[in-house]
């Protein structure tokens, strides 16, 4: 599908950025739609870009993937639907009603427009945070029972729920559902476990460590985005209707595994631990990825030690000047 017409909310985030900036590299033409909540510093390299169009825009309001064709450009052929109040703590922050209409509302309606302009592919971003708790303590696949702990999973559940229901339509629902993230990106976010213990550990020496023994599934956003790419790219006969745990098995980590890893490159740092329950994200499961291996082909090529690395490396260098800032960050709490 190179050189065709993609559509991106919330491109101006963590993930959107980041994957605007390689689908350009492969000659597809892109429009962002973002209403810039944490700044657009991230696509401001992007603006001069001949395949590039920016659409400031709230995806709850308005006719945002309409006004996208109103411009010279032709209609997408697919949207990839990021925008969203993502994690738990922000969707606990906001409350329910504002939740709901930003992170499902605002999926029909976008999905709604894409379906009426035309569009072929609608790529979702959903969470593993559905699954919850593992009931069996076997890893969970696409078909495991849903078994959200938190507001964040609700949301994307009843949105996935939306777009199976529209399975049939000539727009074809794909639905991805995110490992953890870590790894930098041109707006890099500090409030993900990976990232976060990094800056913990470079700039306090010390790491508070809640939920110790818990298990969770990491995949470096490169990797996500090459998958993303993959389901834009597949036919769609493979893609449609179809939910995809997108990660690998390799990054199936405890939290002890990760302060490990943290410690073999800042040996120096004090790691004190914590009992903690809280009505929030209680996740603690192991996560199967072998549909998204089988069917399309994905395989990982950056494991947590890389990413460790590489944050590392740019709050060393400087290259992420204020890591504290509020913008690298959903929200202002975060389980440990």
């Amino acid at each position: 599908m190179t050189e065709c017409h993609v559509l991106i909310t919330g491109g101006a985030g963590y993930i959107g950025s980041i994957l605007t900036s390689e689908l350009l590299r492969q000659n597809y033409r892109v429009t962002i739609v973002d209403s810039l909540l944490f700044g657009g510093e991230s696509i401001v390299p992007f603006l001069h870009h001949p395949n590039f169009h920016f659409i400031k825009a709230d995806v709850t309001e308005g006719r945002a993937v309409r006004d996208a064709v109103k411009s010279d450009w032709q209609k997408p052929d697919a949207v990839i639907h990021l925008a969203a109040i993502v994690g738990f703590p922000a969707c606990q922050a906001v409350g329910k009603q504002v939740a709901w209409k930003y992170n499902v509302e605002a999926t029909k309606n976008v999905f709604g427009q894409a379906a009426d302009l035309g569009v072929e592919r609608f790529v979702f971003a959903s969470t593993y945070s559905n699954y919850g708790l593992s009931t069996d303590g076997k890893p969970v696949t696409e078909e495991s029972p849903l078994n959200p702990q938190s507001l964040y999973a609700e949301t994307k559940i009843a949105s996935e729920e939306f777009l199976l229901s529209q399975k049939d339509s000539a727009c074809a629902p794909l639905l991805f559902r995110f490992a953890t993230l870590y790894g930098i990106s041109p707006r890099t976010r500090f409030d993900l476990i990976v990232n976060q213990f990094v800056l913990d550990a470079f700039t306090k020496r010390s790491l508070i460590i809640y939920q110790r023994g818990y298990s969770r599934s990491f995949v470096h956003i490169r990797d996500l985005v090459r998958g993303v790419i993959m389901g834009l790219e597949a036919e769609q006969s493979k893609i449609r209707g179809q939910v995809f745990n997108l990660g690998t098995e390799n990054g199936n980590y405890s939290k002890d595994d990760i302060v490990r890893l943290i410690l073999k490159r800042m040996p120096e740092t004090v790691v004190e631990y914590k009992d903690m329950s809280f009505g929030g994200d209680m996740r603690d499961i192991t996560v199967s990825f072998d549909k998204i291996k089988r069917v399309l082909g994905f395989e990982t090529t950056l494991d947590v030690d890389d990413g460790v690395r590489e944050v590392l490396f740019a709050l060393k260098t400087g290259l992420i000047k204020d890591p504290l800032d509020d913008k690298y960050r959903n929200a202002q709490f975060i389980v440990q």
